[in-house]
């Protein structure tokens, strides 16, 4: 039995001021995803109906789940027509309230994915509940068997699938009791001090005659590239002068500062001039750059400038350098900006498209089919088709420089 002890409660008096305070009930999701690659589909065929393919279990919002694929189909009624997909709660668990999407990929590249998802949408009953591990939510007939195999999804005998989960959480958040404030993290201020101080720099790197210096361990922890280079089994012999080939001085001191300061530089103040074409010829050689030295945060960055700064003048170097360099969002913003009917005749007479056709001839492929779709009845496929004709050359994509 608890203890009860007196207690004196005091009123307030009519003079103290009233407190007040508030809280919030915050319910949201906990995302995450999966792919799930199904390899010798045919050979799956006559498993058995209700007998099924699993994925590797993964974890999203504390939680274990997998996808379960059944080639014959799940239910016996069904007659091996249709194949079922399900995603799968794999750990013990009450009521988990989750939202739930199953994507069965098009592998042709053509976006025409098949999507059955609970996200973005309303939903009368609310997040589907699972009530003890082994729960599953999905579709019996995800897709008729004879459809699948005559479609894009089915490639090489293979099948991709992505599933994404979300894991609705609650909590509550009231008053902060405390107030602390932080300034900005200025670790890249330091580190971009010590590169423009030139203090203990122990490596020079000769770029077309002119010297950088920097500190190897700077390079080699941001770097896997100058990792290898600086530091691997098979280091330059001479780690302490470099030479640089393939890059331009500008570039390689865009570069460091990205290293340094973890941010772009100025490219106005770079460049020495003031125009969008400068800016933009800069993020295409910085971005090679970053290619090729394994900085990928710098390549997403000089990506999404790109992306930004797409123009007629500049758009078919952009595109080749986005094919060489497998940027597929900077890809497919170049292909649309060049297939709408206002810009294709432009962009056709720059040098920029010459360069395209001479160094990646078999994107104009798919460009013809961009044309196509955005205007299939104008006449511009069939203008293009002819071009690409005359242009003649091989399908092997070179890489050809364009200097600063």
């Amino acid at each position: 039995m608890g203890r009860v002890d007196n207690v004196t409660i005091t009123k307030p008096s009519s003079s103290s001021s009233p407190s007040s305070t508030a809280s919030t009930s915050v319910t949201e999701t906990v995302n995450g995803s999966h792919d799930f690659k199904i390899t010798g589909y045919s050979l799956s065929k006559g498993i058995g109906i209700g007998k099924y393919i699993a994925s590797d279990t993964f974890m999203v919002g504390g939680y274990t789940w997998a996808i379960y694929f059944y080639p014959d189909g799940k239910s016996v009624e069904d007659n091996a027509t249709y194949v079922s997909l399900f995603i799968a709660l794999a750990s013990e668990g009450t009521d988990v309230r989750a939202l739930f999407e199953l994507t069965l990929m098009d592998q042709s590249g053509k976006d025409g994915h098949k999507v059955h998802s609970h996200f973005g949408r309303s939903l009368e009953s609310g997040p589907y509940a699972l009530k003890y591990g082994g729960s599953m939510w999905g579709y019996k007939r995800f897709l008729r068997r004879t459809a699948l195999e005559s479609s894009d999804y089915l490639k090489d005998d293979c099948l991709q699938v992505h599933c994404c989960v979300g894991v609705v959480r609650s909590h509550t958040e009231g008053p902060k009791t405390y107030s602390i404030p932080l300034s900005p993290s200025d670790i890249g201020l330091h580190f971009g001090q010590l590169l423009e101080s030139g203090k203990d720099t122990d490596v020079n790197f000769d770029v077309n005659g002119e010297i950088f210096a920097a500190h190897k361990l700077v390079l080699a922890a941001r770097s896997p590239v100058f990792r290898a280079q600086l530091f691997g089994p098979m280091k330059d012999q001479n780690t302490e002068h470099i030479k640089v080939e393939d890059i331009e001085a500008p570039v390689f001191k865009a570069l460091l500062h990205f290293i340094y300061w973890d941010v772009l530089p100025d490219m106005e103040e770079l460049t020495g001039l003031n125009s969008k074409w400068a800016s933009t010829l800069m993020s295409q050689h910085l971005l090679a750059a970053a290619d090729r030295y394994g900085l990928d945060r710098l390549r997403f960055l000089c990506e999404a400038n790109l992306c930004e700064e797409v123009a007629i003048n500049t758009v078919a170097t952009t595109l080749a350098l986005a094919e060489q360099h497998h940027c597929f969002q900077l890809k497919s913003v170049c292909l649309k900006f060049v297939a709408m009917p206002e810009n294709l005749r432009a962009v056709m007479q720059t040098d920029g498209f010459d360069y395209l056709r001479e160094s990646c001839p078999h994107v104009l492929t798919e460009l013809l089919e961009y044309v196509a779709r955005v205007n299939e009845h104008s006449g511009i496929a069939s203008k293009l088709g002819n071009e690409v004709i005359l242009g003649g050359g091989d399908f092997n994509c070179r890489r050809v420089k364009q200097r600063l």
